[in-house]
Order: C-alpha cells, then structure tokens, then sequence
C-alpha cells in the first residue's frame, strides 16, 4: 500500500454547493461532506472525490489562452463517456456552456457554471 492516496481535486467557486450540485448531477457522485463554504462529493462505489470551496474573489480561467494576465487555465477535468453526443446533450441540460473552439473530435470542451474547463471524451 502507498503511504499517500490522492482523495480530492479541489475547485474554488463563487459558489461551493451550486457547483457541487453540477458535478452530482453529471457524474451521479453523492455529497459525504457539506459545510456552508465546502462540498465532497464522491462516486457511490468509493474513490477520489471532487471538493469545491467557496471563493468569493474567483475569476473563472481563459480557454483556450486569449491574452497575458488573464487568469489561464491551470487544471481542467477529462470525463470518459460512451457515447459523446448523447453525453454532449446532457451536459448542456445540466448547466454546461460548450465551448466554441473544439480540438479534437472525439473530445468535447465545456464551461461548468463557475467557468472551469472540463472535457467530455471517448476513446477512438
């Protein structure tokens, strides 16, 4: 056994539990931890968690990279699905703005609602 286990990635937000909710609805987790300014949620079965912390001086990043001394990206989230354009759809249904640029085909770039990037994806 390791002597260290990662068990959060943690994302700042104006907003803790509204993002919080977000990621239970698209990736089905469940809270195990709720404080007024911080929320773990964690997939049912066990494993590493998402953790949001309320952030009342957050500026959302810039993707793809626009102009220095914009806040950049620093981190963003790959979710593996299925089947992307069912996935797609329901992203967007659940609060996500898609992104205009779009790399790849087989990855979709999205906006959760406190501007962090996230990536839908399915193996080719």
């Amino acid at each position: 056994m390791s002597p260290t286990t990662l068990t959060t990635v943690v994302l700042d937000a104006p907003d803790a539990h509204e993002l919080a909710d977000f990621y239970c609805r698209l990736l089905g987790y469940v809270v195990r931890e709720d404080e007024p300014d911080w929320v773990v949620i964690v997939p049912p079965a066990g494993g590493t968690g998402l953790s949001f912390q309320a952030e009342p001086e957050y500026v959302p990043p810039v993707w793809p990279t626009r102009n220095p001394g914009e806040q950049q990206m620093m981190l963003h989230l790959d979710i593996e699905v299925d089947d992307l354009e069912t996935e797609t759809a329901r992203a967007v249904a659940e609060g996500a703005t898609l992104a205009d640029h779009q790399p790849q085909d087989h990855v979709r770039v999205f906006f959760d609602p406190a501007g962090h990037p996230f990536c839908l994806w399915r193996r080719e």
